[in-house]
């Protein structure tokens, strides 16, 4: 099969967060089908295009575009089909072509929108060719505003956000509707868009973990330390810091004098970065791997409130044999048996215990950290998820392109 994956962020090998998911498919994908990629890159990361190439047949890099102007942004809410949400941070017509290009040129059986924002690249695009065309859901745009939505305060501000998610759920679901699949990352994802649009044809394509490379030891060295990896580019990364630290933190420190947190991941905004005033919180921006810091901590720590998807991060850390705790959005996807392989929180009470008990009770620290790993293993291989991916993509195969747009 020959596939053209495109992607909002450039999926190297030191990539933090989602993206790295689309980095295995490639990996993977390409031991017996031809693969491309077109995606979208941060100054400074063309030095990690040698850690993707060898497994693309065909490689694009197109700079994410400027910020547009406020006069732009008003004149573009007011005229333009294309969410506020799409446009702000991926709005290209340089993308739009390159897309078209590639597959005008090698004729690929599939083009992926890896990421519901993507998908406005392959859904009205008059410059692609037939093609079968696939979005996959890492997060619907709409469900995770609307939660957002519903927990900010009264004011213009809600108004407007009012008026943006009526928008954005009609052109993200006309999206998928158009789509010849969509893929999402967990069945609860699959359960949720269903339940708006019941006529959409979903599958299901888990996330997983390189078992080899985030492989099971022990917590390095005797420090006691806390652990958050994110992309703080994300919003729910940030508000799930900033919960921690303002919620959680004070109540660890008190038990815990000698405590320390590592707050890791690229672009952390200044109310993160702020928070490395505290001795005791350390903020590494972008790290060129994540490993010595999973495992580094006795815990693990996700304590996301908003978004949705699936966090990879968790099984990154299930994988060294870091016990995790979070809350039940945090985990959602994942098979949780509660304080044999995680600990769910959902308030700073439950969260605080969780972690205080890991720290201090080695018996429930060993269990956890064992069954999370025999866990990852047995269900979140890599392999495991492209064998699925590999199925849906060969039954699709039995179908002519489509032109649809």
């Amino acid at each position: 099969m020959k596939i053209l994956f495109t992607c909002k962020e450039f999926p190297h090998a030191k990539v933090i967060g989602g993206p790295i998911i689309i980095y295995n498919r490639l990996k993977y994908f390409s031991k017996n089908h031809l693969v491309s990629l077109a995606a979208f890159f941060h100054a400074g990361e063309e030095k990690y295009i040698p850690s993707v190439k060898p497994f693309c047949h065909d490689l694009k890099l197109v700079p994410l575009p400027a910020k547009r102007s406020p006069l732009k942004a008003t004149w573009d809410f007011f005229t333009s089909p294309i969410p506020h949400y799409f446009l702000r941070t991926h709005g290209s017509q340089k993308m739009a072509e390159t897309i078209a290009e590639m597959v005008q040129k090698d004729r690929y059986d599939f083009v992926i929108g890896e990421y519901s924002v993507m998908g406005q690249f392959i859904h009205n695009n008059p410059l692609l060719p037939p093609v079968r065309r696939i979005v996959s859901v890492h997060e619907c745009y709409y469900l995770a505003r609307l939660k957002a939505f519903r927990c900010s305060s009264l004011g213009l501000g809600k108004l407007k956000e009012a008026i943006n998610l009526k928008g954005l759920k009609k052109y993200e679901f006309d999206m998928y509707r158009h789509a010849d699949k969509v893929l999402t990352l967990t069945h609860q994802d699959k359960k949720k868009l269903l339940e708006i649009f019941p006529e959409l044809d979903i599958a299901v394509v888990p996330h997983g973990v390189d078992v080899e490379d985030f492989s099971f030891s022990g917590p390095e060295g005797e420090e006691r330390s806390i652990v958050f990896v994110g992309n703080y580019l994300h919003h729910p990364n940030v508000d799930a810091t900033l919960y921690f630290y303002q919620e959680i933190w004070p109540r660890i420190k008190s038990q815990v004098p000698e405590i320390k947190f590592y707050v890791v991941g690229q672009g952390p905004p200044p109310e993160i970065r702020s928070l490395s005033q505290d001795d005791a919180v350390i903020v590494t921006g972008r790290v060129d791997d994540v490993r010595p810091y999973l495992k580094k901590g006795r815990v693990f720590i996700c304590p996301v409130r908003l978004g949705g998807g699936f966090r990879g991060k968790i099984l990154e850390a299930m994988a060294v044999g870091t016990p995790v705790v979070s809350t039940s959005l945090g985990a959602e996807g994942v098979p949780t048996v509660q304080r044999e392989n995680i600990i769910i929180a959902d308030n700073p009470e439950e969260f605080t215990q969780g972690i205080l008990d890991l720290m201090n009770d080695d018996k429930l620290f060993e269990r956890i950290r064992n069954r999370a790993r025999k866990l990852v293993e047995e269900k979140y291989a890599w392999e495991k998820g492209v064998e699925i991916m590999e199925g849906v993509l060969e039954k699709m195969m039995k179908k002519n392109p489509s032109s649809k747009n």
